[in-house]
C-alpha cells in the first residue's frame, strides 16, 4: 500500500517495507506506523511532536446550556426558593400549547432547573455526538433519576451548535431523616449524560487554510521550540519549520486538504528530546504536598528546625464567703502555661547536595511535610537553594 503526495513540487512518497512503513518527505525517510501513533524509535527522554505541542486553530470549544431535568422523585427545586424554574416550566408548557393560569404557581417536586456544559471537538461535524455533563442550579437534592428535556447548547458567540437530551447518569446519591440529619455520597446534584448532545454546527478552523501551520508548545521553552523545527527541517526537508519565539514553530505545509492531513501524521509523530525542565519546588500550601525537582541543588547550608508549643488552660477558682458572713461570691482567674520546646538536631547540607540528599536529610531529622515547607522557604530567603518556589 502506497500514498503519492505532492508538496510544493516535491514529490512524496508512503509505502508500506517489510517491518514498518516509511514515510519519504523531501528525499528523508522517516519510519512511522500505519496508524501513525506507534513509530518504531528508542531513546531516553524522547516525545512525540504531538505531546509537547498543539496546532494552532484546532481546540475544544466550551458550550453551555439552561434546561430542565423531570422525572424526580421528590428531589427537585423547592418552587419557593428557586422561582426560575417555576418560570421555566411555565415557559416550557406554554411552547408545548399548554396555558397556565398566571395566578397558579406548579408546586411540582420533580423537576429542577439544570446548567449543561460540554466542549465540542475540534472537526466535529452535524450529527455527531457528544458527553454533556448536567448540574443543578437550584436547590434541587439530587438529579438521580431525572431525564433532562431538549436544551439548546450555546457557544461564547451566543450560536447554537448543540442539542442536549437524554436520561442522566448520577454516581452519588443521599439519605435523609425528618429531623434533618442527612447522608450524602460523592455529589447526587451532578450527573452526566453519555452521548447526550448532538452536534448542530460545524465550528471552522484555520487548519486547512494558509501556506503554514503553526505548532504551539504546551509549555513554553526555547530550547524545546528550537529542537522541534530542527529536527523537522532533518526528517521531512530543510527550511520547512521555523521557530518564531519560544512557544510556536511555524512549519509550510502541503495546500491540498488529504496531503496536508498525511503531512501532519507524519510530523506529529517524530520524536524529539525535550529539554530537561526547570529547576523548580512546588508546595501545596494548604494540603502540604510538596514535589522537588531533579535539577534542584542547595549550596552548604546548616539547618535547626525545631517546634514551639505553648499552651495556656484556664481554671477559674470560685471564691465566697463561709455561711452567714458578710460578703459575696466572686470568681478569680488562674491560668496554667506550658511552653515546650523540640529539641532537634541541626543537620548540614555538604556542597552540591541533590535532590536524594535533601529527602535524606530531612527524612533523618524526622520533619514533617509541614515543617520542610518551612525549610524550603528558609533556604530560598538565605539564597541557598537554586530552583524556584512555586506555592499553590
Amino acid at each position: 500500500m502506497s500514498r503519492i503526495l505532492t508538496f510544493t513540487g516535491a514529490l512524496v512518497l508512503a509505502a508500506a517495507t517489510a517491518h514498518l512503513p516509511s514515510t519519504t518527505f523531501a528525499g528523508n525517510t522517516v519510519v512511522v506506523d500505519d496508524y501513525g501513533d506507534q513509530a518504531d524509535w528508542s531513546g531516553v527522554g524522547l516525545e512525540r511532536i504531538k505531546d509537547l505541542a498543539t496546532f494552532a486553530g484546532v481546540r475544544d470549544n466550551q458550550l453551555v446550556g439552561y434546561g430542565l431535568v423531570v422525572g424526580l422523585d421528590g428531589t427537585g427545586d423547592q418552587t419557593t426558593q428557586a422561582p426560575f424554574t417555576v418560570q421555566s416550566l411555565k415557559n416550557m408548557l406554554v411552547q408545548l400549547g399548554v396555558t397556565v393560569p398566571e395566578n397558579i404557581n406548579p408546586q411540582t417536586k420533580n423537576v429542577a432547573a439544570v446548567m449543561v456544559t460540554t466542549d465540542l471537538k475540534p472537526f466535529s461535524k452535524p450529527g455527531q455526538r457528544m458527553d454533556v455533563t448536567v448540574s443543578s442550579l437550584g436547590n434541587a437534592k439530587s438529579l438521580r433519576g431525572g431525564t433532562l428535556l431538549m436544551t439548546p447548547l450555546q457557544g461564547a458567540d451566543g450560536q447554537v451548535y448543540g442539542m442536549a437530551q437524554g436520561n442522566l447518569t448520577v454516581s452519588g446519591f443521599g439519605a435523609g431523616g425528618a429531623d434533618g440529619s442527612r447522608i450524602t455520597v460523592n455529589v447526587p446534584s451532578v450527573g452526566r449524560i453519555p452521548n447526550g448532545a448532538t452536534v448542530e454546527r460545524e465550528v471552522p478552523t484555520g487548519f486547512a487554510q494558509g501556506d503554514y501551520l503553526t505548532l504551539n508548545l504546551r509549555r513554553s521553552d526555547f530550547t524545546t521550540a528550537d529542537r522541534i523545527a530542527e529536527t523537522i527541517n532533518s526528517n521531512m526537508g530543510d527550511d520547512l519549520a521555523r521557530a518564531l519565539d519560544g512557544a510556536s514553530i511555524r512549519v509550510r505545509a502541503p495546500l491540498d486538504p488529504s496531503d496536508r492531513v498525511s503531512f501532519v501524521s507524519v510530523l506529529e509523530n517524530l520524536p524529539i528530546e525535550a529539554a530537561a525542565p526547570p529547576a523548580r519546588v512546588i508546595i501545596n500550601a494548604r494540603t502540604g504536598t510538596v514535589v522537588i525537582g531533579e535539577g534542584v541543588t542547595v549550596t552548604p547550608a546548616a539547618i535547626s528546625h525545631g517546634s514551639l508549643t505553648v499552651t495556656i488552660s484556664e481554671n477559674p477558682q470560685v471564691s465566697q464567703p463561709g455561711p452567714f458572713a458578710a460578703g459575696q461570691t466572686v470568681v478569680t482567674p488562674q491560668s496554667n502555661i506550658q511552653v515546650e520546646q523540640e529539641k532537634n538536631r541541626m543537620f548540614l547540607f555538604s556542597p552540591g547536595p541533590t535532590l536524594g540528599d535533601i529527602v535524606q536529610a530531612v527524612n533523618d531529622v524526622g520533619a514533617a511535610p509541614g515543617d520542610l515547607v518551612a525549610i524550603l522557604e528558609a533556604l530560598r530567603e538565605a539564597g541557598a537553594l537554586h530552583a524556584e518556589l512555586v506555592i499553590i
